[in-house]
């Protein structure tokens, strides 16, 4: 019987490595495994820390979507016909406006000119 639960949890992590990783941030799993520890060491909450964690983790992963599809459109507004999937706009109009992830419009000072040779 060890034998063959060994054997499911070996091609288990198999599957699950040679599908392809996507950058995204957070999810269920993480954020789920950092609240288990964290309600562990306040006071044996465990469960109630992974509950926690795992909604936490599941909303700043929405939000992660749901900004590089608003990236997409723009991005599709600039270049009607581009091919590719929401997360490739997304990370083309990256690319062209140099904006950090996490926020949509450059951050560097209005104000702020090149300098000019005298």
């Amino acid at each position: 019987m060890k034998k063959y639960l060994m054997l499911a949890a070996a091609t288990g992590l198999l599957a699950t490595s040679l599908t392809t990783a996507q950058a995204e941030p957070g999810g269920c799993l993480k954020y789920g495994a950092a609240g288990a520890v964290g309600g562990h060491v306040a006071n044996h909450h465990g469960f109630l820390g992974a509950m926690g964690g795992c909604v936490t983790g599941m909303y700043v992963r929405h939000r992660y979507r749901k900004e590089a599809r608003a990236k997409a459109a723009l991005y599709d507004q600039e270049h009607p016909g581009a091919k590719g999937s929401y997360e490739q706009k997304a990370t083309a109009y990256d690319v062209e406006h140099s904006t950090s992830p996490g926020q949509m419009h450059n951050t560097a000072p209005a104000n702020s000119a090149p300098a000019q040779p005298e």
